[in-house]
């Protein structure tokens, strides 16, 4: 079906059109010339008329207008050149010819354009729904990912979609779960592991632990004494010598036994010295309060928990955003030593093993882990997973419901992107300046998405489309809380309590 003819100047990348029916935007058009078949897609779209321009200022005359008119109008838009059918969508080298049809695309030709290997069916077409949209797993995952979107469009849903069809693939999948949302999910190809935040110090690097403990690089004396009384618990803990699981504990005993002794590797300390050492016991006993329940001696290396072909989800919902940021990092860095080690043959040792299988790393709350404005551990761990995770089979999913907020370097390292409806022009702004794909058109299509609509681009994909996302089947925690039953269940236990203490008193023979 022929919806218009180019007009004006054409050019390599788009063309001007005219069309008397309405299109959609985001619908495939093709173009015959010069001996080829040209997949486009449009764009934006505006309606307009000769008659009833922007210099008439009388609804009287308007009005006249259109009795003679009627409706008659005009459908102006832009489509953008994908590339020739046939050629593997490459780009022509002619521009199209002004007055060129432009038909609306066949839905054979787009099934085969959106059929790709080593599939994850995510939706399908808004424009033309018949047409299945699937993306490659392998480029998705080793080219990273961000789901961006406003919050109510549909990320859960298009996460947990995700992760059901990374599971039939036996795929794994490590989700940092910041609200508890997909500990008790139920996805149809999986079940979930739910792994405990725990870590073992063993495990730790001096700067994670110093980082829980809030002591700054500059605080060089506080440092020193921490430091040396970490080196002195990890070799406490190694040699099995240990009466206690609480790590902090035994960093404390170090640390008291320097300060009632007054000596420090076989030196008197001065009451200045002795002054920084009791500094860096009363930040163990707030780090004891906040975390006596993160670093546990006897815990278990959260890499050796995860599995194949189920959801990991590490439960972050109890942690404050100073541990979570710490987890993350530990989990990050030694994710990225142990494929290095499983990839280069290395033997195992103690504390050191191999990770055998790739892993896709899904990150909630991106815009905490990985912020514009600070720099926490994660963020460094984060960018540089996706500086070099591609080459060690780690790939990364950044989810955020404010994109402005996210690191623009690790935002620009996700070749694919999702995005749902986001409506705040910095929010856009800063989504279209980290991806070379999403033209000026396609931002401005971002505040009318529908719930669940999306724009898809990237590597995963052959073309840039807009996806109505499929529903997810299964179960998950999140969404929004109906307030009103809330107020309405605690009503009716507060009635029913009175009405059992009444029963009560006139079992009792009670006044009520």
């Amino acid at each position: 079906m022929i919806i218009g003819r180019c007009i004006g100047e054409t050019s390599l990348i788009d063309v001007n059109f005219i069309s008397k029916e309405m299109p959609k935007v985001g619908e495939y058009v093709s173009l015959y010339y010069d001996g080829k078949t040209v997949l486009g897609m449009i764009e934006s779209l505006v309606r307009g008329s000769v008659s009833l321009n922007g210099d008439i200022y009388d609804p009287n005359t308007i009005e006249k207008i259109r009795e003679i008119e009627g409706e008659d109008f005009y459908i102006k838009g832009n489509v953008r050149i994908l590339g020739d059918i046939d050629e593997g969508l490459k780009i022509p080298r002619t521009p199209a010819p002004p007055g060129t049809e432009i038909k609306v695309a066949d839905e054979e030709v787009l099934r085969k354009i959106f059929k790709v290997n080593n599939s994850l069916k995510i939706g399908n077409l808004i424009s033309q729904e018949a047409v299945d949209v699937e993306i490659d797993i392998n480029k998705m995952v080793s080219r990273h990912l961000a789901i961006l979107a406003m919050t109510g469009a549909g990320k859960s849903n298009t996460v947990s979609v995700l992760i059901d069809g990374l599971l039939r693939a036996n795929g794994c999948i490590l989700i940092f779960d910041m609200h508890s949302e997909y500990v008790g999910a139920e996805f149809e190809n999986g079940e979930v592991n739910r792994i405990e935040p725990i870590i073992n110090p063993i495990y730790m690097s001096f700067s994670e632990i110093k980082a829980l403990a809030n002591i700054p690089s500059s605080a060089y004396i506080q440092e020193r004494y921490f430091r040396e009384a970490y080196k002195q618990a990890n070799a406490i803990v190694t040699s099995g010598e240990a009466d206690t699981i609480d790590f902090i504990e035994i960093m404390r005993n170090v640390l008291d036994k320097w300060y009632n002794t007054e000596t420090f590797r076989g030196k008197d300390i001065n009451s200045s010295e002795k002054s920084k050492i009791m500094d860096v016991i009363n930040k163990m006993d707030d780090l004891q309060d906040k975390y006596y329940n993160l670093l546990n001696i006897n815990g278990k290396n959260i890499l050796s928990q995860l599995k194949l072909g189920v959801a990991n989800v590490l439960d972050l919902g109890q942690a404050d955003e100073s541990a979570a940021e710490v987890i993350v990092s530990h989990v990050l860095r030694n994710a990225l030593k142990a494929r290095k080690l499983a990839l280069h043959n290395k033997k195992e040792s103690m504390y050191e093993k191999p990770l055998e299988f790739p892993v896709f790393f899904i990150m909630e709350e991106a815009h905490i882990l990985a912020p514009k404005s600070r720099n926490p551990s994660s963020k460094y761990w984060i960018s540089r997973i996706a500086r070099e995770g591609r080459k060690f089979g780690l790939g990364l999913c950044m989810v955020s419901q404010s994109p402005k907020s996210v690191d623009p370097d690790a935002l620009s390292q996700a070749n694919n992107m999702i995005i749902l409806r986001l409506v705040e022009p910095q929010d856009q702004r800063h989504v279209q300046s980290a991806s070379e794909s999403l033209s000026e058109d396609l931002v401005k299509q971002l505040p009318s998405l529908n719930v669940g609509e999306a724009i898809v681009l990237g590597l995963m994909v052959k073309i840039p489309t807009l996806v109505k996302i499929d529903e997810f089947t299964g179960r998950t925690v999140g969404g929004d809380i109906n307030i009103i039953d809330e107020w309405q269940s605690i009503k009716v236990k507060d009635v029913a309590n009175i009405k059992e203490q009444k029963e009560d008193l006139k079992n009792l023979g009670g006044d009520y």
